[in-house]
């Protein structure tokens, strides 16, 4: 607790610092005492949260199984990407490219503008499914009750929504993950670990560490990769492709990409 608050803290200073009514109230290199961190537990990396190639099979068998499709495509895209969670809980359909099979996150590290990744085959036959289900008008009984409260029927922007949440999109999957990961017999692997996993994962493929740390949004490290290696989205394609096809390969699952348009 005391690490998050640290955290939370920091990034409020941090905060006030760039925001010109608060420029000054508080030094901005006030969290950096040595008191300060000699009071905060060292960060650790984390170990096992993440997925091995031979739990593949159980993973997405039980999580393709889970009733609510919403929450399956979820947790699928977000080991097939290695987006944050949030990041891949905002997705807007407006957002999702299928004809030139490109997403755009909301980037918490590359700004506003966001960052664009491939859309894997696999990954987009999910979604359509999805969409279909968006898109889908309720029965008459349903538009009625719709009018009656002065209300239209229009389909959800979000592409994970939710009609229980505050804001319609997915709130909470943890639960179902949760309970797949209990059948399945696996250990207990949290929704970050599955960002994690594709990060892993993507060595059995060879696939070069600078497209991962694009396609993931890692904020680039070397010098090279700073300033002169923003790989095109075709080249990123390609990579990410064979890690979605070695992933289905290592889950058993028979799958065509010429199913997706």
């Amino acid at each position: 607790m005391s690490a998050l608050s640290f955290r939370l803290l920091r990034g409020f200073i941090r905060w006030a610092a760039e925001t010109p009514t608060y420029q000054g109230a508080i030094a901005i290199d006030s969290y950096k005492a040595r008191d300060v961190r000699d009071a905060l537990p060292r960060v650790k990396a984390k170990s096992g949260d993440s997925l091995q190639r031979e739990q593949l099979k159980a993973w997405f068998l039980h999580v393709r199984d889970i009733g609510n499709p919403v929450i399956s495509a979820y947790l699928q895209g977000l080991l097939i990407t290695g987006a944050r969670r949030e990041e891949w809980a905002s997705l807007r359909w407006e957002d999702v490219d299928f004809r030139w099979r490109s997403l755009v996150l909301d980037d918490k590290v590359e700004g506003t503008g966001g960052r664009t990744i491939p859309l894997t085959p696999y990954l987009a036959s999910v979604l359509l499914y999805l969409k279909s289900l968006n898109e889908m008008p309720p029965n008459a009984r349903q538009l009625r009750a719709l009018a009656d409260k002065g209300e239209q029927w229009r389909p959800s922007p979000w592409v994970f929504v939710s009609k229980t949440s505050a804001d319609g999109k997915i709130a909470e999957p943890r639960i179902a993950h949760n309970g797949a990961l209990a059948a399945a017999e696996l250990p207990h692997l949290t929704l970050h670990g599955l960002r994690r996993s594709f990060g892993t994962l993507a060595e059995w493929v060879e696939c070069p560490s600078g497209v991962v740390a694009q396609i993931m949004g890692h904020k680039p490290s070397a010098i090279a990769e700073k300033h002169y290696r923003r790989r095109p989205l075709d080249l990123l394609r390609m990579w990410h492709d064979r890690i979605e096809v070695w992933m289905l390969e290592q889950a058993g699952i028979e799958f065509q990409s010429e199913k997706v348009a």
